[in-house]
């Protein structure tokens, strides 16, 4: 594939776009630098709503701290309290019961269906096919009333604490068989929207190699998540992840890194997350949700990675005397944004856009940081 090279040092006419966009809901600025309406190169800044969350749980209690993280952003509350949690855990050496793993993994892979289905929902508007669109927010509509029934709310469910989950997070008998239930409506819907997606010939030939992001590039670039695994490269972590140690998945990918790759990607991903959810409620096994039984006291620097919908979620701090000190969060979007300046060049401007959120870039996760410059 030919080697994508930018020409802005040449370049005179300048497209700016945002900070507020047709398609996109959150705030960011494009600039974008044309010639005969093709892109040879953009540029794309982020920060209009830094809140200084990292520089807000400096000093604050461990479990004050993990429950500001879920306010990070409303569609990964989960992902953020889950490895804010997880990082405690691993620096306190805390075991987590095995009926809590079964259900973080629950929680975790139903926020994966929510996420990838408002992706998918925002990215047939934004090619203009509302008909797609409604099918799959109706979908995301059966996912969030699942979550708001395990966790009590439908945004910031509050489920993972130290040791494992709430107990009124456990499931029932009941919610079990309603979990069970409503997989196969949404599996049902889902290979519906697939197979009708697939046969639209003009919604596929409008998204079939635009914005392709090459495999090298991508490496190189630090592109992580499903935005990696549409140029063929096979890297999910939740391979390694101990709570994943009992359940069988297929790490999915697809060859062009295009947004058709992207696209592809999670209606496959989201196959792949009902199967998990499947296997968790047929094997879930007995006992306690939260083990109670540590001890605080202080640590080194503790690190965790996990995988969440967009990609590789890293959180660390250590602990004294039980509060955080010198907390860090990389979220997927940080990378995966800055690869899409590279992607849409050689797009005709009406495709820029699309190049752009076909990363799926969570912009509230990326602006939760604040630069302290020291003179």
């Amino acid at each position: 594939m030919e080697e994508k090279v930018p020409r802005s040092n040449i370049i005179e006419t300048e497209i700016p776009l945002g900070t507020v966009h047709p398609a996109a809901l959150e705030p960011y600025r494009v600039r974008l630098f044309v010639e005969d309406e093709i892109v040879q190169e953009a540029e794309i800044t982020i920060g209009v709503n830094h809140r200084g969350i990292e520089r807000i749980m400096e000093g604050l209690p461990v479990e004050k701290g993990n429950a500001l993280t879920e306010k990070i952003c409303g569609i990964c509350s989960n992902s953020h309290v889950w490895n804010s949690c997880r990082t405690a855990e691993i620096g306190l050496d805390i075991e987590i019961p095995e009926r809590a793993r079964y259900i973080r993994v629950i929680m975790g892979e139903l926020e994966r269906l929510h996420s990838h289905f408002l992706y998918l929902a925002h990215g047939c508007e934004t090619v203009a096919h509302e008909t797609f669109s409604m099918r799959v927010f109706y979908l995301r509509e059966i996912v969030m009333e699942l979550l708001a029934m395990i966790g009590g709310n439908r945004v910031q469910y509050g489920c993972p604490i130290i040791g494992g989950v709430r107990p009124r997070c456990d499931l029932d008998e009941a919610k079990l068989l309603r979990l069970k239930t409503d997989m196969d409506k949404i599996e049902e819907g889902l290979t519906g929207f697939a197979d009708r997606f697939l046969a639209d010939s003009i919604l596929i030939s409008r998204i079939t190699g635009v914005g392709v992001l090459p495999t090298k590039q991508a490496i190189r670039l630090a592109v992580t998540g499903p935005t990696l695994r549409a140029t063929g490269v096979a890297r999910d972590l939740r391979t390694t992840m101990y709570e994943y140690d009992d359940f069988d998945f297929n790490v999915v990918t697809q060859p062009d890194g295009d947004v058709k790759s992207n696209l592809l990607m999670r209606v496959l991903e989201s196959f792949e997350s009902i199967k998990i959810i499947r296997q968790a409620i047929a094997n879930i096994p007995e006992g306690k949700v939260v083990n109670r039984d540590w001890e605080m006291f202080d640590t080194d620097m503790i690190e965790s990675y996990i995988e969440v919908p967009r990609g590789t979620l890293y959180h660390s701090y250590y602990l004294e005397s039980g509060r955080i000190r010198h907390c860090i969060i990389r979220t997927p979007s940080m990378a995966n944004i800055a690869a899409m300046q590279y992607a849409c060049i050689g797009d005709h401007i009406t495709d820029a856009q699309l190049s752009i959120v076909q990363c799926d870039p969570c912009f509230t996760c990326t602006d939760r940081a604040i630069e302290i410059i020291r003179r």
